[in-house]
């Protein structure tokens, strides 16, 4: 009979602790614009977004990995992927609360105050937000064809939706200011691809 793994959530402080004795794997699931903002020290970056559970196979003497995120829910994500591929003998934690409990906790992050203050996905949201608000007012207010301008956008996030692939997220990623995450990222752990 084959047993299936499963993750446990761990505590920061129980997560500090075992980074300080050097008895796990830090994981960061978080995109690598959210990674080159903060991070937690020794925390390796595998975004959910192309996530890869085969990162506990290549580590053969970690036998406790504890992924985590911002809130705790890519972490939990990411790690019940995991558990679907890890060894018996290696144990799978989700950080509860993710960074901010860390923080909360008051254990120590790394910041890097070049990156921007608002992720790729946030500007995403605030520009489909905007535009849409503004194209409908505007078809209500001056000619009902700037109805062409909410509809795009819809359309957009349609397309994302169904192929993963936003659009206009990548082109914001390009832009001048969000560049600044690669090139500040000392760790060299969230290099992003671009």
């Amino acid at each position: 009979m084959m047993t299936t793994n499963t993750f446990h959530e761990a505590t920061a402080a129980q997560v500090h602790l075992w980074l300080t004795a050097g008895e796990c794997t830090l994981i960061d699931v978080r995109e690598a614009d959210e990674h080159a903002r903060e991070r937690i020290m020794h925390a390796q970056l595998n975004p959910l977004s192309r996530f890869d559970a085969a990162c506990v196979q290549t580590h053969p003497n970690t036998k406790r990995f504890v992924f985590h995120c911002k809130g705790g829910r890519r972490s939990a994500d990411a790690s019940a992927r995991a558990c679907a591929i890890a060894k018996p003998d290696v144990e799978i934690f989700s950080m509860a609360g993710g960074i901010d409990a860390w923080k909360n906790a008051s254990l120590p992050v790394q910041m890097n105050h070049a990156a921007p203050r608002m992720s790729v996905m946030q500007q995403t949201q605030l520009v489909i937000g905007l535009a849409t608000l503004i194209g409908a007012a505007l078809a209500y207010f001056v000619h009902p064809a700037f109805v062409a301008i909410p509809a795009f956008f819809g359309a957009g996030l349609a397309f994302a939706g169904a192929t993963g692939t936003c659009g206009l997220a990548l082109v914001l990623a390009k832009m001048p200011w969000n560049r600044v995450v690669a090139a500040n990222c000392a760790s060299g752990s969230c290099t992003p691809q671009r």
